[in-house]
C-alpha cells in the first residue's frame, strides 16, 4: 500500500493520457519508477474519477487496496536523459 493511503484513504492512480504529465510534474528525474496497467474492471476496491484539488481533470482514484489480479502488466517508466518522461514511453508499453 503507497504511503499516502493511511493519510488520504486511496491510491492515486491516473489514465494513460494522464501519465506523462503527472510523471513530470512530481517525479522528473526519477529512474525507480514502474507503471501499474491496472483492469479497473477487475478491480475489488471501488473506483471513483475525482479531481480533490479544485481543478476540472478528473483522475482516478482506487478506495482500498489494488488487487493482484487487477494488475495486468507492470512495465519500467524511465526517463529520458535529462530526467523528462515523454509519451514515447507509453506507446511501447501493453
Amino acid at each position: 500500500m503507497p504511503e499516502a493511503f493511511a493519510a488520504e484513504g486511496f491510491v492515486h492512480c491516473s489514465e494513460p493520457d494522464q501519465v506523462v504529465r503527472v510523471a513530470n510534474a512530481r517525479f522528473v528525474g526519477r529512474t525507480d519508477l514502474v507503471l501499474l496497467w491496472i483492469s479497473v474492471a477487475r478491480l475489488t476496491a471501488p473506483v471513483r474519477y475525482e479531481n480533490l484539488e479544485g481543478g476540472t481533470e478528473l483522475f482516478p482514484h482506487v478506495y482500498g487496496p489494488i488487487n493482484l489480479d487487477a494488475v495486468v502488466a507492470v512495465t519500467p517508466f524511465r526517463p529520458d536523459p535529462a530526467g523528462v518522461f515523454d509519451a514515447g514511453t507509453l506507446l511501447r508499453q501493453p
